[in-house]
């Protein structure tokens, strides 16, 4: 019984290949005025206030273009085009920033200041709402209790999931990873693009933003119900949950999965905050960003970046960590190895040609913000825990090996890290399916960074690529001209 066929007008007004004249009301806030296909919308307050934010920044953008676009601002080594284009400045990502030093920052604030600065959920909430971070990193400000109130509200009202979508869903086999089937959820719900048919019928591109916005709304919205819909299909016999709009959308995420543990709903919360970005150049935002610079809906553009949220190197490896840590346990033959015991483990890992999961980051050089978060909240709820117990000793084990090895930038640990011990101790431990979950939590970055590319009109990505033989001739060129001088 998880599918459902409730309606709504907003809705169907999605499906509008076959009307002209339509207006419906749903509430004042969702109002929605389709005439000869060109669409209204009345602006919401958070709309409203990013468009009066994006205008401002645009206009500024362009005087900086105009006095400065000529400023040279990043230089290019061959070791960077071969290496994956590490450390090159050529991005504009308004949510977030990355520093190697200070990780991530959200709009300027650190993961500590958030969680002390966000609003919590009422009666009692000690983790921020995820809804707060999208508000910050949409429009740059704190929001209030009530203002979240607000988006919580919104997204219950856009949380309705089209019957062909779980259709689309249910005919994978049922062994499918889940990040495939999700993809799939989102890719099935194309269909419903407000700014796929706006531009069809002849959007202007002064409209691309707002379009943007409706469909990153309604996306973040249904997330958590398409993510939940796979868990209770693949690991629950299809015994599917249904919302209950009175909860949060971190809470209700962990209701419709069957967690209605106090606790997990708090660290839901937490989880769905920290993972939600990390700057513009990771494979799953810079995804969203080429895919979406073409003009391809959000839609089309946020299950590419789930694609690349799959891969082992990015999004996969939270699994990959509790995987490793599992195997150290049944190979040590104690859920309570000593520091020696995992220092030995490590080194034969590392000598056998493998990795250690969870360690060391592209960009960070010391440990990560959002790994010290989860470590503080096992400590103030769950710090008797064996296998918490374990993550923190490797933290202690691990980086001095790495930094020993005199080959690795960064020793220390990544989100990642931490995410799964918790994942398991509140009984989620079907861990094909942890990616789902940043998933989930990125889609709230990402997709707010499109809505700022498409307010700034940030053209189609085309970088320049070059082949072996060009680079051996330009060197050639470079030594003879050394040579003459």
């Amino acid at each position: 019984m998880g599918k459902d066929n409730n309606s709504s007008p907003v809705n169907n007004l999605l499906n509008l290949q076959t009307v002209k004249y339509v207006i419906s009301f749903n509430p004042p806030d969702q109002t929605i005025f389709s005439i000869s296909y060109r669409f209204f919308y009345y602006m919401d307050p958070l709309k409203q206030l990013f468009h009066e934010k994006s205008q401002a920044l645009g206009k500024e953008v362009k005087e900086i273009l105009k006095e400065h676009g000529d400023k040279k601002i990043d230089d290019v080594v061959l070791e960077q085009v071969y290496g994956g284009m590490r450390d090159i400045t050529c991005m504009i990502w308004e949510p977030s920033l990355l520093d190697a030093e200070e990780g991530i920052r959200f709009r300027g604030y650190s993961i500590p200041e958030l969680r002390d600065k966000l609003p919590r959920a009422a009666g009692g909430g000690k983790e921020p709402l995820p809804e707060g971070l999208f508000w910050l990193m949409l429009v740059g400000e704190i929001p209030t209790k009530e203002q979240v109130k607000w988006l919580t509200e919104n997204w219950v009202r856009r949380s309705n999931v089209p019957e062909h979508v779980f259709r689309a869903i249910d005919a994978l086999p049922i062994e499918t990873h889940p990040m495939t089937q999700l993809s799939v959820g989102v890719m099935a719900m194309q269909n419903t693009s407000v700014f796929a048919q706006r531009y069809t019928s002849g959007m202007n591109k002064t409209e691309y933003w707002d379009a943007t916005y409706e469909d990153s709304m309604y996306l973040i919205a249904r997330l958590p119900r398409i993510a939940a819909y796979i868990y209770r299909r693949v690991y629950r016999g299809g015994d599917q949950i249904l919302p209950d709009i009175s909860l949060d959308w971190g809470a209700n995420f962990a209701h419709m999965l069957g967690m209605e543990d106090a606790g997990f709903r708090e660290y839901m919360r937490l989880f769905l905050t920290i993972h939600a970005d990390h700057e513009g150049g990771n494979a799953s935002a810079h995804t969203t960003h080429l895919v979406g610079s073409t003009l391809s809906d959000p839609y089309l553009a946020l299950s590419a970046a789930m694609n690349a949220l799959a891969g082992p190197l990015h999004g996969l490896a939270n699994q990959e960590v509790i995987r490793w840590i599992q195997k150290m346990v049944d190979t040590l033959g104690t859920s309570r190895p000593s520091r020696e015991q995992i220092g030995d483990y490590v080194k034969s890992t590392l000598a056998s040609g493998r990795v250690i999961p969870g360690y060391g980051h592209a960009v960070l050089r010391k440990p990560d913000p959002r790994f010290m978060a989860q470590r503080q909240f096992a400590e103030d709820n769950i710090p008797d825990n064996d296998l918490v117990k374990i993550v923190w000793k490797i933290f202690d084990v691990v980086p001095p090996i790495l930094s020993s090895l005199g080959k690795v930038k960064n020793p220390w640990p990544n989100v990642d890290a931490h995410s799964g011990a918790l994942l398991v101790h509140y009984g989620l431990k079907e861990y094909n399916y942890y990616t789902v979950l940043f998933a989930v939590s990125r889609a709230l970055g990402v997709l707010a960074a499109q809505c700022w590319a498409r307010a700034l009109g940030l053209p189609l990505e085309r970088p320049k690529s070059v082949t072996t033989d060009w680079v051996k001739t330009y060197l050639a060129k470079e030594y003879n001209v050394a040579m003459a001088q």
